[in-house]
């Protein structure tokens, strides 16, 4: 089958490799139908050390199962599922949290002998915990929006649920990336009655303002923080949520939040150290939370929107292309010509 590898900053590859097989009852196959670049992605693309051998990578799909292990009961071969960007068993004490990132069995993909999503198919681990089944066809208009769910819904959800997001909360969000646009949607979901979003890029800042923004803010450093300040006279938002993952993006959003609030980080850290002291956090009573999105823990919640139609996160997606082009589709993404890259193998 064709997958996709990076070797190395920049140089991506889709190669052909084994197919898949089931090795263990409890795993599944998967024919991917549609995968998708990340922001995240772009991490590994601008700073991972060379090597001969390659990383797969993906980790972002939904498709049909076409086989499954003696112990899987959860799904069945013809079954349009989501699969969430860390599989899981669903049983453990993590899991029934709702932590299934940290589940004690689990994992992500592209890692150890578990490959990528940006792939023709995908051996899926402990199947019944990861896997959600979706009543669409293969050929459903709805798919790129089930498709955020495997991952940037998902996140976008979790950094407003973890900042605590209510009617009676300001927000602040800083990136105007698929994660970032997605927790204004969350944000607005959840009733938060003013959410200003900081992003430069005007095609997506639109796409904000649909989603529920009530205020855009273009400036970065502190010019940004002082339009913020301005808009909520000096005190901040009572909620940031920084989806970018470089340290300006932190350091802005500890110059607007407001004292008592909490800032979710859900953009990948790109750094070790972060001022968390007296002037920062400690002094003004600042709670800062975020992390991985334990994406399989809302699915439940969210899905019922996608498939109603009362949401389309699937706008998110302003490019599709087949599998073979995946290295241009890095390319316009590390550009910024394209938002988020929907593939099609």
């Amino acid at each position: 089958m064709r997958a996709t590898y990076l070797y190395g900053p920049g140089d991506v590859r889709v190669i052909d490799v084994p197919d898949p097989t089931i090795r263990y009852p409890t795993d599944a196959l998967v024919r991917v139908v549609r995968t998708c670049i990340c922001g995240s992605d772009l991490h590994p693309y601008h700073s991972m050390t060379p090597t001969p051998a390659g990383s797969s990578m993906g980790h972002e799909f939904i498709g049909i199962v076409e086989d499954i292990g003696a112990d899987v009961h959860t799904v069945r071969p013809g079954d349009l599922v989501i699969a969430p960007f860390a599989w899981s068993d669903g049983t453990c004490d993590f899991c029934r949290e709702g932590l299934q990132t940290s589940c004690r069995h689990g994992g992500f993909w592209n890692s150890g002998d578990v490959g990528g999503g940006q792939a023709e198919a995908v051996r899926v681990p402990l199947a019944d915990g990861t896997l959600v089944p979706v009543p669409v066809e293969e050929d459903s208009p709805l798919l790129p929006s089930l498709l955020t769910l495997s991952d940037v819904y998902g996140t976008g959800y979790h950094a407003a649920v973890k900042a605590r997001v209510t009617n009676r909360t300001t927000v602040t969000v800083i990136g105007d990336g698929a994660v970032g646009l997605l927790a204004v949607l969350s944000a607005h979901q959840l009733g938060a009655p003013r959410i200003i979003l900081m992003g430069r890029h005007k095609d997506r800042t639109d796409l904000g303002r649909e989603f529920g923004a009530t205020d855009i803010v273009a400036e970065r450093g502190a010019e940004g923080i002082a339009a913020v300040r301005e808009l909520t006279g000096d005190d901040g938002t009572h909620v940031v949520i920084e989806a970018v993952g470089h340290l300006p993006a932190y350091e802005q959003a500890i110059g607007v939040v407001r004292p008592g609030g909490v800032i979710s980080r859900v953009g990948v850290p790109q750094y070790e150290d972060a001022p968390v002291g007296f002037g920062t956090l400690f002094g003004p009573n600042i709670t800062l939370t975020g992390g991985p999105a334990p994406v399989r823990a809302y699915i439940d919640t969210l899905l019922p929107g996608v498939l109603d139609g009362a949401v389309h996160p699937g706008k998110v997606f302003d490019r599709e292309i087949r599998l073979d082009a995946v290295p241009d589709g890095y390319r316009a993404m590390d550009n910024r010509e394209a938002l988020k890259v929907l593939v099609q193998p």
